[in-house]
């Protein structure tokens, strides 16, 4: 397994060892020095904001200091209020977030955004850019004209654009003086957003520049079709072997027991992460980061989704389907899995009612080791906002402030259900079930919880059992999560070359796993991806890692 510690790969360059990117392939990517200095090495560091929990019901499944989130099996009685005031200043604030959803009904005809603007009291002007055509969309907002900017920007952690730290360095406004350390009190829930999801955001040049939002430490998760599974023999316990087995049992006729979208790579994170391999970087005991991609049980994963092709365990479309289009299969059991992140289940169940009983998957082990699961960056992104005078900053702190309001508060219930009696009505146990207009006009169209958001719980309205199930497994699977060692960590060649250089890897695998390459392609496209950016992201990794622990 190899790998690169700083002192090394530092020695290397000195002798001329570090290659440079080859004309053709990486020459988009400029390293040149107005890219700005992003690295936290050598800065003084801005403190992270002070954490103050809360208030807020108490829960009915306790959360531990691993990660395991609190659960409510029953929703609140007595909601509290977390925002005393109003926080807008009744000017226009314009927006930019990522959705999955569907496109919003426009402002004049949507009673869930006119709500909120009240709420919020300011007007909203809100561009929703789907998950497919975000980079796209970010790379046009990053070349704009700066005065063009939106307000407030999500960016999206699920993708690597390309300079991303130097944008919002050169671009967003250095929120430090807000929010570092006690300053943060001046905005309570922003105060209440967990410092593990400040840490996996980073800072950028030492300062704060984002607000992030947190996320369990669950990340993708093989989400199953819990009878078919069981049914083709799943137990407890299973090995790499036994899921073989049971996925040939549950595949026949036109159903598939494995499902994968474009971009998943056939649901690899979850696979690997069964292999034990590390999670994109992992940290040596003596300080050297290695890649994943450079490690034998990563190696051995490819090679064992590539056979679970060959016996036709996947869906043939595997490599050219949308999420979206795998969901449907899903529900309609053409296929019994497939990969999502863990917070999906807030939307798997209630899609699945009646159809078939959704479950995370427990991981099979791999040679009698005990598999992993993949702890994900516990900020799902983080929120910038366009640089403007100190009094517009602080209305739209308050903003993100009031968004970022807990459960069992009754700006939680606003953003998240909207109101009363026109998108929500209660159910017997008091929990809020959408009405037919409250499936059009929601959160998950109008994103609002993309800007910021409270700490996450567990919760399913109408459902304990439920929550109970994905507290449990929870219980189980926190004690093997694997973690990305690079989070909060920022590297010169991976802002500039990360993208590309992560398209060949992806590239690479999907076609080894499809059939259409062999593991020596693979182990050839290792070495090229280590000599064009690779080893000096290591290195670049190590040095941050010295600087900030």
């Amino acid at each position: 397994m190899p790998g690169m510690s700083r002192r090394t790969l530092l020695r290397s360059a000195a002798v001329g060892g570090a290659a440079v990117a080859a004309p053709g392939l990486l020459t988009a990517c400029s390293t040149g020095s107005d890219d700005g200095d992003v690295s936290n090495a050598g800065k003084e560091l801005a403190p992270w904001p002070a954490h103050a929990a809360p208030a807020g019901p108490r829960p009915d499944l306790a959360p531990t200091d691993a990660g395991v989130q609190a659960g409510f099996t029953s929703y609140p009685s007595d909601l509290v209020t977390s925002a005393a005031r109003t926080p807008g200043d009744g000017s226009t604030v314009k927006v930019l977030t990522v959705t999955f959803g569907t496109p919003p009904k426009p402002a004049a005809q949507n009673r869930y955004w006119r709500a909120v603007e009240k709420a919020l009291g300011v007007t909203i002007e809100f561009t929703v850019v789907p998950q497919a055509d975000y980079q796209k969309k970010m790379a046009t907002v990053m070349a704009g004209d700066p005065e063009s900017l939106p307000d407030v920007i999500n960016v999206f952690g699920g993708f690597t654009l390309p300079r991303e730290a130097q944008f919002v360095q050169r671009r967003a406004e250095d929120l430090t003086p807000h929010l570092s350390g006690a300053a943060v009190r001046d905005y309570p829930n922003l105060a209440g957003i967990p410092t593990h999801a400040w840490h996996d955001m980073g800072r950028i040049g030492g300062r704060l520049y984002g607000v992030p939002l947190e996320r369990p430490l669950p990340g993708s998760t093989l989400w199953l079709n819990q009878g078919l599974f069981t049914d083709a023999g799943m137990q407890a316990g299973w090995t790499s072997t036994d899921f073989t087995a049971v996925a040939r049992s549950a595949t026949h006729g036109k159903r598939y027991a494995l499902g994968a979208s474009v971009g998943s790579l056939f649901g690899n994170a979850v696979h690997a992460a069964a292999h034990h391999a590390p999670n994109t970087w992992a940290i040596d005991r003596n300080g050297t980061f290695h890649a994943h991609y450079t490690d034998d049980r990563y190696r051995a994963a490819v090679a064992f989704q590539a056979r679970l092709r060959k016996n036709g365990s996947y869906h043939p479309d595997a490599t050219a389907m949308s999420q979206a289009d795998l969901g449907t299969l899903f529900l309609n059991g053409t296929v019994a899995s497939l990969q999502d992140g863990f917070g999906a289940y807030q939307t798997r169940y209630p899609d699945a009612e009646g159809l078939l009983t959704p479950a995370p998957a427990l991981p099979y082990s791999v040679d009698g080791a005990p598999g992993g699961i993949v702890a994900a960056r516990r900020s799902f992104g983080y929120t910038i906002l366009k640089k403007a005078g100190q009094e517009r900053i602080r209305m739209l702190l308050r903003l993100l402030d009031h968004l970022a309001a807990p459960f069992g508060s009754r700006e939680w219930e606003l953003l998240h259900h909207g109101l009363e009696g026109v998108h929500f009505t209660r159910g017997t146990d008091g929990s809020p079930r959408p009405t037919k207009l409250g499936e059009v006009e929601n959160v998950s169209n109008l994103p609002f919880r993309y800007l910021a958001e409270g700490p996450q719980v567990l919760y399913l309205p109408g459902r304990p059992d439920a929550v109970r199930a994905l507290h449990t497994w929870q219980r189980a699977v926190v004690p093997v999560a694997i973690r990305n060692a690079s989070f909060g960590l920022k590297s010169r060649t991976e802002t500039s070359q990360g993208a590309t250089l992560k398209a060949l890897m992806d590239d690479t695998i999907t076609a080894v796993v499809a059939g259409r390459a062999p593991m020596a392609q693979y182990d050839e496209a290792v070495r090229t991806w280590r000599s064009r950016g690779g080893d000096r992201m290591a290195g670049e990794y190590a040095e941050e890692y010295d600087a900030t622990t």
